[in-house]
């Protein structure tokens, strides 16, 4: 938040012109670009740091790990596409703001609940999985309103690809392929947000210092 204040200071100062895009939870792994040589493809984060609710939970039950909820799940959060990321950036550098403006675009197309990904992906994938709730590691209401607007990219053309079992299906058929090189170590949340440390462990990964 205070870089997009210090933006819009800047754009008014200087009439500069700025868009401010506020990315929500991207899923996927591949696009169109990167399927054509596998020394194009992109990461696959999964850890609870850098990886996403959907691409870990694809892995755990690849795994035959429980899917990790977060408290009771309620959490909502905002989510993408990795090919609709690339488009909306694409939109956004093509149809530029006007000089002095600074605005901002939700970057997102859809809304779930962290439960209703781990029930998405139970219910997907072909095997038993097990949804566990454990503790929060994070400071965050129970339960809270999300109903942001995200509008302005579709406005600009934007056609969303939605959350599907077929994409859901390709992912557990990229994590599948790779699952061995996978740590269920970095499955569980690693950094408590209420500990006054956290060290970091293998691959650069922080884990709470009990």
């Amino acid at each position: 938040m205070h870089d997009s204040h210090n933006i819009e200071f800047a754009c008014r100062t200087w009439s500069l012109r700025a868009t401010d895009l506020n990315q929500g939870i991207v899923y996927g792994q591949e696009t169109d670009e990167t399927r054509m040589h596998p020394l194009l493809a992109t990461r696959f984060d999964y850890d609870a740091v850098f990886g996403t609710v959907l691409n870990r939970m694809v892995i755990q039950a690849v795994c035959g790990h429980p899917l990790t909820v977060y408290g009771a799940g309620h959490q909502i959060r905002g989510m993408l596409d990795i090919r609709d990321t690339v488009e909306c950036i694409r939109l956004a550098v093509e149809h530029p703001a006007e000089p002095g403006e600074f605005r901002v675009f939700n970057q997102f197309t859809e809304e779930f609940s962290v439960r209703a990904i781990a029930e998405l992906i139970r219910d997907a994938y072909p095997g038993p999985v097990r949804i566990a709730n454990i503790d929060n590691p994070r400071i965050e209401a129970a339960d809270h309103y999300y109903h942001a607007a995200h509008s302005r990219l579709i406005d600009l053309g934007l056609e969303p690809h939605l959350l599907s079992d077929t994409l859901i299906g390709s992912l557990f058929a990229i994590a599948d392929r790779y699952k061995g090189r996978a740590d269920p170590s970095l499955f569980r949340p690693s950094v408590q947000w209420t500990a006054t440390s956290n060290r970091v462990g293998p691959g650069g990964v922080a884990t709470h210092a009990a």
